[in-house]
C-alpha cells in the first residue's frame, strides 16, 4: 500500500529548491537540499531514508536555516525530524540499490528507463541533451527539425500559477528548431557517437511528402534511433503544417507513409489533442505504417488577457496569438487521450509514448497504467531542471520494488480495464460517506460552505465542528476535496441506499 503523504508541499512552500542549495553546503551530516527536493517530488520514503539514523538534527543549531536564501522561513530542521520520526518507521523497504526494474524499450530498442525529454527547447542543442543524458535521462526527442526559416517571437512564454506559486499551466508560442537541417544532423551524429546507449528520437516536420521522406532518411543516416512525426504543433498552423495535419487523418496517413519510405527505423506519429477523438488520426498513422504513437502535444489556448491593454499573454509588442498549453493542468486531458489509444483494439501492439503534465513519478506511473510504454517531459524540466530525473527514477523504482513488480513493462496498460469511456457502467446503488478526523480539523467550516452552496446541505456546522447528516449526504465527496487540512477521508464501508 502506498502511504499518504505526511509532509505536504504547503509545509515547505517557502523552499525555493535552490541551485547548489546553501542549506546542503552548511550541513556537515547530510544534503538537506536534496532531501527537501525528494519531498517536493512525492518521494517521502526516499527523503526519509536519506536522513542519517543518528538523529543528526537533535543537538544542531540549524546552520542550514541561517544560510537559507529565505532565512528563517523554511523549517528545515523540523522537516528533517518529521521525516526521521514519522516517515522512516512507515517505510516498508530500503532504497533499492539497482534500477533493473526500470528497463524498457521503444519498438524493441532498449531504454535505460521510461523517461525522455520531449521535443522542445529542453532538447534543442548538443550541450543540453548531453547534460540531460549525464543526469540520467534515458533519451531525448530532439526539437523538431525542419527546412523552414524559423524566427521566434519575444517573449514567447506565459503561465498560470497555482496557490503555492508554482506553474500549474504553461503557454508557449514557440515554433520549431531554428538550426539548419545540416546543423541538426551534426548534433544527432555527435550525440549518438558520445552517448550510444541513449535513445535519440528525432522529431521532424515536412512541408510536403518529399520533405517528410527526406528528413526521415537523413535522421536515420545520421544515427537517430527513431523518428517522431510532428503532426501536432499548435504554433505551426499554416495550411498543411502542424496541428492542421493531425486533424485530417488522410494527411496523417499520407505523410506517415512518406516518412516510412525514407527510413527503416521506427516511426512514431505525434498526435494533436485539438480533436474530439484521437483514434481516427492514430488509425490513419497505423495504416501509413507507423510503428508507434506519441501524445499529447500542447492544447490550443488563450490565457492572461490584460484588463488594461486587452492583450492576452505573452504580449509581443502589443499583440498575441493562440498558443500551446502544457503543464500539470493538462494531465487529465492527456490521460484521457492515452487511455483512448490504449483501449483501441485496432492499435494493439503499437508503442505509445505519453506526455502532458508529468512532474512526478506518480504522474508518470498514471500514464504507464493507461498504456504508455515510455513518457516524455518538457514543462517540468523548464521549471525545475534536468535534476528531476533523480526523483522520477528513484520514486518509480521504489514503487515497483515495494509492490514486488519485476519490470515496469509488466504494468503498461494495467489500469485500462478499470476505466470506461462512459459513466453508464458505474454502480449507483451505494453511497460512500465522508469521515471527519477531528484531530486534524481546525474548524474553518470550508466543508460546510461548499456542501451548503455547491452540494446537498448535508453538513451541520456547530461549535466550529462539522457533523454529517446521513439522510441528506449523497457521497459526492466535495467536502473532502475542499478541506485545506486533509481532515476528511472516505469512510471504510459503503452504505446500500436502495
Amino acid at each position: 500500500m502506498i502511504a499518504k503523504r505526511i509532509i505536504r508541499r504547503s509545509d515547505m512552500i517557502s523552499c525555493l529548491l535552490c541551485k547548489d542549495a546553501p542549506c546542503s553546503a552548511a550541513c556537515p551530516k547530510m544534503e538537506p537540499g536534496d532531501i527537501l527536493r525528494h519531498v517536493w517530488f512525492d518521494n517521502e520514503d526516499i527523503a526519509a531514508l536519506s536522513v542519517p539514523q543518528e538523529s543528526p538534527c537533535s543537538d544542531c543549531d540549524a546552520p542550514c536555516e541561517k544560510v537559507c536564501v529565505r532565512s528563517g522561513e523554511v523549517p528545515v530542521r523540523k522537516l528533517m525530524e518529521k521525516l526521521e520520526k514519522e516517515v522512516i518507521p512507515m517505510a516498508e523497504i530500503d532504497t533499492p540499490s539497482e534500477e533493473e526494474r526500470l528497463k524498457c524499450d521503444i519498438c524493441g530498442i532498449p531504454l535505460e528507463n521510461p523517461f525522455m525529454l520531449s521535443s522542445s527547447v529542453v532538447a534543442s542543442t548538443y550541450d543540453m541533451c548531453a547534460r540531460a543524458f549525464e543526469a540520467g535521462w534515458a533519451g531525448a526527442c530532439f526539437k523538431t527539425i525542419c527546412s523552414m526559416d524559423i524566427r521566434e517571437a519575444s517573449p514567447r512564454f506565459s503561465a498560470i500559477n497555482g496557490d503555492n506559486g508554482t506553474i500549474a499551466g504553461f503557454k508557449n508560442i514557440e515554433q520549431l528548431s531554428d538550426h539548419s537541417v545540416d546543423e541538426n544532423m551534426e548534433i544527432i551524429r555527435r550525440l549518438k557517437k558520445n552517448y550510444p546507449t541513449k535513445f535519440i528520437l528525432a522529431s521532424i516536420m515536412g512541408q510536403d511528402e518529399n520533405e517528410w521522406e527526406e528528413l526521415a532518411r537523413l535522421c536515420e543516416e545520421n544515427g537517430a534511433d527513431a523518428v517522431e512525426l510532428n503532426f501536432s504543433c499548435p504554433n505551426m498552423m499554416e495550411e498543411g503544417l502542424g496541428s492542421d495535419i493531425g486533424q485530417i487523418p488522410k494527411l496523417v496517413e499520407r505523410y506517415t507513409r512518406a516518412a516510412k519510405r525514407g527510413a527503416r527505423i521506427p516511426v512514431l506519429a505525434k498526435l494533436t489533442p485539438n480533436v474530439a477523438n484521437m483514434s481516427p488520426a492514430a488509425e490513419a498513422a497505423l495504416r501509413g505504417g507507423a510503428d508507434g504513437l506519441a501524445a499529447i502535444n500542447t492544447i490550443k489556448s488563450v490565457i492572461g488577457v490584460n484588463p488594461d491593454t486587452f492583450v492576452s499573454s505573452p504580449d509581443v509588442n502589443g499583440r498575441s496569438a493562440i498558443g500551446g498549453y502544457s503543464g500539470n493542468a493538462v494531465k487529465p486531458i492527456a490521460l484521457r487521450f492515452i487511455s483512448e489509444l490504449g483501449r483501441n483494439p485496432v492499435l494493439q501492439g503499437m508503442h505509445i509514448s505519453g506526455m502532458g503534465g508529468i512532474e512526478t513519478w506518480r504522474d508518470a506511473l498514471e500514464f504507464i497504467l493507461m498504456g504508455a510504454g515510455s513518457v516524455q517531459i518538457t514543462t517540468a524540466v523548464m521549471q525545475y531542471g534536468y535534476r528531476i530525473i533523480d526523483d522520477l527514477k528513484s520514486g518509480l523504482n521504489y514503487y515497483l520494488t515495494q509492490r514486488g513488480i519485476g519490470s515496469v513493462k509488466d504494468i503498461i496498460g494495467a489500469g485500462l480495464e478499470l476505466v470506461s469511456a462512459t459513466t453508464d457502467v458505474l454502480e449507483r446503488d451505494t453511497v460512500l460517506f465522508p469521515a471527519f478526523d477531528y484531530d486534524k480539523c481546525v474548524g474553518c467550516g470550508r466543508c460546510a460552505i461548499s456542501c451548503e452552496d455547491g452540494g446537498h446541505q448535508a453538513i451541520i456546522f456547530e461549535e466550529r465542528k462539522p457533523k454529517l447528516d446521513g439522510k441528506k449526504c449523497v457521497g459526492c465527496h466535495l467536502c473532502l476535496l475542499v478541506c485545506p487540512m486533509e481532515a476528511i477521508s472516505p469512510a471504510k464501508k459503503r452504505i446500500d441506499r436502495r
